[in-house]
């Protein structure tokens, strides 16, 4: 399960709209440059869990 904080840090970088939220890497740029640094450990570690949340919403 993605923890509220990160659902909040995912929902702010696909609305900067400079991203298909399926690009992962890109996402983790962003997230990077964002301080988003829970997002960018998520998607590293746990990618399976980041791209789940954006195809299922869980």
């Amino acid at each position: 399960m993605v923890s509220e904080k990160v659902i909040e840090q995912i929902k702010t970088v696909r609305d900067t709209g400079l991203t298909n939220m399926m690009d992962v890497r890109r996402v983790q740029r962003i997230a990077n440059d964002l301080g988003f640094y829970d997002l960018v450990i998520l998607i590293e570690e746990e990618k399976s869990k980041y791209v789940n949340f954006i195809m299922r919403g869980k």
